[in-house]
């Protein structure tokens, strides 16, 4: 998983919690609203499906959960992390930086952690476990990562506030981010509704998006701003 492979990884991207949940529906009207035309029209399809304006939503395993449950808010800082990263992507395409073919890979992991949760194990059945696991190695990967940028980075010490440019300042941000999605799993992985490599995943993360951003900001030759305690 270290080295990225463009059409895997970008196939995996595809397959959302939503596919995922109308694949198991497709023969109930809960999924014909997303559905092309058939009428030989412009074949438009419609985004919208009106099952969720009474404020539920649906799980995987077809729950019917409300939309403030721990899953959604769970998956909803899971969607605003993938969505800060997609960011600092950006900015960082814009520099040159050679380590975002991770961050492509990263949001596409993403999905696969939303996939997760969105599977409570309490209603889960096998065959959605199996479409749904999710592994250590995600893990090992940040963890290699992490490790290969560190040795280039200069010692770390003092406390450092988000800054040395776009980039940096960009996977800062999504680092927090990440750390609020991280605390919103949590209590569902605690309870056994979720995989416990899903919270590892997150808390090594958040590491890897600090380390990158002091990566960036070293590269871009930007300086750091040190916390200074105010008089």
């Amino acid at each position: 998983m270290a080295s990225f492979i463009i059409k895997p990884a970008h196939l995996r991207c595809i397959i959302s919690i939503e596919r995922l949940i109308c694949e198991r529906l497709t023969k109930t009207k809960l999924c014909s609203a997303r559905s092309y035309s058939t009428e030989g029209d412009k074949r438009i399809p419609k985004i919208y499906t009106k099952t969720g304006d009474k404020g539920f939503s649906s799980t995987f395993t077809g729950e019917r959960r409300p939309k403030e449950d721990q899953i959604f808010e769970a998956l909803g800082n899971t969607d605003e992390l993938s969505s800060a990263i997609g960011l600092a992507r950006e900015f960082c395409l814009n520099t040159g930086h050679t380590f975002t073919h991770q961050l492509d890979k990263i949001q596409c992991i993403l999905q696969d952690v939303g996939s997760n949760i969105a599977t409570p194990m309490s209603s889960a059945r096998e065959s959605h476990i199996k479409r749904t696991t999710f592994t250590a190695q995600p893990v090992a990967d940040l963890e290699t990562w992490i490790d290969t940028f560190t040795e280039e980075l200069p010692p770390l010490t003092s406390f450092i506030l988000p800054s040395g440019g776009k980039s940096s300042a960009a996977l800062h941000f999504a680092r927090a981010v990440c750390r609020r999605a991280e605390r919103s799993v949590a209590p569902i992985v605690r309870s056994g509704e979720a995989d416990p490599n899903v919270a590892k995943f997150l808390n090594r993360l958040s590491d890897y998006l600090f380390t990158v951003a002091r990566y960036a900001a070293m590269k871009e030759g930007n300086k750091e701003k040190i916390y200074k305690r105010p008089d």
